[in-house]
């Protein structure tokens, strides 16, 4: 498998075709199917918060470029909004009940949970965050 991209709005319009490219991307360097449903589920949550949070101002692009690395499948989600480590986060307290956890924080611990590695970057004004799907 070749190293691909796709760019669009970050728009929620936009995100059917950020999923199929993620897992049309991730069946491509082999994955089977259930690590091709937990990687669109991470890249889902992923550029969601992009289009959140990254542009508090409007406007701006997210990019996922997908690649593999010997076995693992890698995406990188890369937008140019404000400066932000989701990974700094601290984890939910999911021992306590619903009624009692704050807001937020979920997103990111399910992305851990479903890949092997996440990683986060800030290269030339831009968020790099990095989920790699090995396979199982």
């Amino acid at each position: 498998m070749e190293r691909t991209s796709i760019k669009r709005v970050a728009t929620l319009e936009n995100l059917p075709q950020l999923l199929d490219f993620a897992a049309f991307s991730a069946e491509e360097s082999g994955l089977d199917m259930k690590r091709i449903v937990e990687v669109t589920l991470a890249v889902e949550e992923a550029v969601v918060n992009v289009f959140s949070y990254a542009y508090p101002y409007g406007g701006g692009d997210v990019e996922l470029i997908c690649s593999k690395d010997g076995d693992s499948f890698v995406v990188e989600i890369i937008d140019s909004g404000i400066p932000f480590n989701v990974l700094s986060l601290p984890a939910p307290d999911i021992t306590t009940s619903i009624e009692e956890r704050s807001m937020g924080g979920l997103g990111i611990f399910f992305i851990r949970k479903l890949m092997d590695e996440v990683s986060y970057r800030r290269e030339d004004g831009q968020n790099i965050l990095q989920l790699r799907a090995c396979p199982k």
